[in-house]
């Protein structure tokens, strides 16, 4: 599986951990402040354990996490790194896995405890999905990927049983007490329109919570997040396991907002001169600290030139069998060909006395075409063709513009989108406090 096929099973499921890594402290009143209990600093809670002997690792509540699920659940992080994972690294991995399988199984057993159980038809019903959203509908594909990377089926079922049992939870728990006035929606509704045209950002967030205490430990593991982000790391199963901010259950993704919204001058600042696709942090804010991704920019209310409906034709040159001696002045003479056809309806027969194919790509959105690509065809004129892309290996070609729907003015976020998304946001943070209250009244065995 492709690191970007494994990346979308990842936003999909949320089935990885992530890594940790310890503070290497070399001054002793640096130590006392980082460690402040005087443990020492080569502490480690997983040991190097047989995956085929099922040793407890914790019993939350009476439930056992063994060493081997803590294993198949941090498979799936190794096998969306894009990079080989040293086994110190493996084994920090793994002590935030089991972070997240405490977590996980305290949301479960709080569910049970209010008698809302999940049907396991259901929870394979969730599984099914999920496999043919990624292998099309051979689900046992997804076995067998799951146990070639060290993981396994139940290990994945067991974080959807996860899932659904705390959104289950927080919708009847929560949900009927959070109320958003009609008055609190207008509001927002009137200040978009007020800012038509300004800038916004959809922008992706890491939140990690420290205190004075915990500082310096909480701002080295944030570093290291944002190294093994940099490295290929997936930015979703980062902070869908890790952030401690509402935005964890979606990948971290804040949406779409204006910069007032961030209601901290630093990060305003520092988001309104990012350009997308970059990362920053980790930043030091009131509370904690905090990584971020600028997933995309647009305006407020205008539209993106970039949701232009497009036809394309794709007209390609294979190099396949052509001796190496060859290429080049078969490329010259395709070049040179291409840059005389005659519009598109001129398209096939032009690329067949080319030697070349044409595919038509119609209804595609031109946001959708690679980066580089998307302001190369929009500044096109119909039948005008590309610069050419590609290689002698992969084949050349170019793209034709055949036609083109230009997106109408943006009307923004409805009424009931917006109600909902401020319910959510609060939703998100009583379930924060709810958690950290069965944590704090668990009985945890570790061995």
């Amino acid at each position: 599986m492709s690191a970007n096929r494994i990346s979308k099973f990842l936003s999909l499921a949320a089935v990885a951990g992530l890594a940790l890594s310890p503070i290497s402290v070399s001054a002793q009143a640096t130590a006392e402040t980082a460690n402040p209990l005087g443990l020492p600093t080569d502490l480690s809670i997983l040991g190097n354990s047989d995956p085929n002997v099922r040793k407890a690792t914790a019993v939350v509540n009476g439930f056992v996490i063994t060493g081997t699920d803590v294993d198949q659940r941090a498979a799936l992080l190794v096998a969306a790194n894009e990079r080989e994972i040293s086994p110190e690294e493996l084994e920090r991995v793994k002590m935030q896995v089991l972070r997240n399988l405490i977590d996980e199984t305290l949301q479960i057993q709080a569910a049970e405890t209010q008698e809302i159980t999940i049907p396991q038809a259901e929870i394979d019903q969730s599984y099914a999905r999920v496999a043919a959203q990624n292998f099309g509908q051979d689900e046992s594909a997804m076995g067998e990927y799951l146990r070639s990377i060290g993981s396994s089926p139940q290990s994945l079922k067991r974080q959807i049983h996860g899932e659904l049992a705390w959104s289950r939870l927080l919708r009847r728990n929560f949900a009927p007490f959070v109320n958003v006035s009609a008055d609190e929606v207008n509001d927002l509704i009137q200040r978009l329109e007020a800012n038509r045209g300004t800038d916004e950002y959809r922008l992706g967030e890491i939140f990690l919570q420290a205190t004075p205490e915990t500082a310096p430990q909480v701002q080295g593991n944030a570093q290291q997040i944002v190294e093994q982000l940099r490295q290929g790391g997936s930015f979703v199963a980062y902070a869908r396991q890790f952030s401690q901010a509402s935005t964890a259950a979606v990948g971290g993704d804040l949406g779409w907002i204006a910069l007032p919204q961030l209601k901290n001058p630093q990060l305003e600042t520092v988001v309104g001169e990012m350009s997308p696709g970059q990362l920053v942090g980790p930043l030091e804010i009131p509370g904690g600290y905090w990584i971020g991704l600028l997933i995309d920019k647009r305006q407020v209310l205008t539209a993106d030139p970039r949701d232009a409906v497009l036809s394309l034709k794709q007209i390609a040159l294979d190099f396949t069998g052509v001796p190496e001696a060859e290429r080049t002045p078969r490329l010259e003479s395709f070049l040179a060909g291409v840059q005389q056809l005659r519009g598109c309806g001129d398209a096939e027969a032009g690329a067949s006395a080319l030697g070349a194919t044409v595919v038509t790509n119609d209804e595609i959105a031109a946001r959708a075409l690679p980066e580089q690509l998307q302001q190369l065809v929009l500044n096109l004129q119909l039948g005008q063709v590309t610069p050419p892309f590609g290689s002698f290996e992969e084949g050349v070609r170019v793209l034709m513009l055949c036609g083109r729907d230009d997106p109408q003015a943006a009307s923004g976020p409805d009424f009931d989108t917006l109600m909902g998304q401020l319910e959510e946001e609060r939703i998100q943070r009583r379930a924060q406090r709810y958690l950290r209250d069965l944590r704090n009244d668990a009985y945890i065995e570790y061995n």
